[in-house]
């Protein structure tokens, strides 16, 4: 009698363990994967904006003076409708700016005011899927984002490109960069500003450092269940295998402060590019703060490399 209630209560056990898992498989997917509640607050955005960055306002003011910034909506290969912000001076070089992990286009306008007046680029600047004003129930952390961004430049194409992301962003760019690119395009390179190395890691890194957590068994069962949820699992969104197989120009940038994407990823990045790479640590610079702590080297740093 004893050993059967001692296997009733393994059994029991186990079968709290696995409901534990499975419910902790889908509040970690919808927290990972949930967009901001008031993404389409695009007044608010701007007010973020123009509060660390001041010298936004007055570019932007100055675009819609002349109406060179202009809301853009097209419709997706899958048939969502996704917008973007674009900023045409009639330049035959235009960059594709890919923003954050629950940001939309407004928060990075200050890269595209970078390109537009100080590098002399149209800019498209979108919203990703499940991001600001574009259509979408759930992040894609870069992955099927890369076909958007395809998409983008598909439309915008001109002879000279640059795809520059930060963050989530970064790691799109870099998935993006080993996809065969429109023709049109004679010359498109990458900057990658503090991209992860792979969506499994960067969750298992935040796993262990926010919740104390292994990987196995949460990680594994719940990139099981993003697998049949969205069709994707977090192994197969690696930006490290994109940046191995492609051939183009690629400057790594990465906050040497850096927590959230720890800076290490940016290295081992960097060191898995064969050829055509440039990397940039800037001191002391916190996760995606590397502009606002370095403006001027910043600006140096990717005038360089886009020469």
């Amino acid at each position: 009698m004893t050993r059967k209630w001692f296997w009733i209560g393994i059994m029991l056990l186990a079968a709290m363990g696995v409901m534990a898992t499975v419910g902790g498989s889908f509040y970690m997917l919808d927290y990972a994967l949930e967009p901001e509640a008031d993404r389409t607050d695009t007044a608010a955005c701007f007010r973020r904006q123009y509060e660390t960055y001041p010298e936004v306002r007055q570019w932007v003011d100055s675009l819609r003076q002349r109406e060179a910034l202009r809301d853009t909506f097209v419709t997706m290969p899958t048939g969502e409708r996704h917008h973007a912000l674009y900023v045409s001076k009639g330049s035959r070089r235009t960059a594709l700016v890919l923003h954050g992990w629950r940001d939309c286009s407004i928060d990075f306008l200050y890269l595209a005011r970078m390109y537009e007046q100080l590098l002399d680029y149209n800019v498209v600047v979108p919203d990703l899927h499940a991001h600001g004003l574009s259509e979408g129930e759930r992040i894609q952390m870069g992955w099927k984002d890369r076909r958007d961004a395809l998409h983008w430049l598909q439309v915008f194409r001109t002879d000279t490109m640059v795809v520059h992301g930060v963050s989530m962003g970064g790691a799109t760019a870099m998935m993006l960069s080993a996809e065969k690119m429109p023709a049109g395009i004679c010359d498109i390179r990458f900057v990658d500003d503090c991209g992860y190395t792979s969506v499994w890691d960067e969750f298992e890194g935040e796993l262990r450092n926010q919740f104390g957590m292994p990987s196995f068994p949460l990680l594994y069962s719940t990139s099981m269940l993003c697998k049949v949820r969205y069709g994707w699992s977090f192994g197969e969104a690696s930006a490290m295998e994109a940046v191995r197989r492609t051939a183009h120009r690629m400057l790594f940038i990465h906050g040497s402060a850096d927590v959230f994407v720890p800076t290490a990823m940016g290295l081992q990045l960097y060191k898995a590019k064969n050829r055509g790479k440039s990397l940039w640590i800037a001191p002391g610079a916190a996760h995606a703060k590397s502009y606002l702590k370095h403006r001027q080297e910043y600006v140096s740093r990717v005038r360089d490399f886009v020469r």
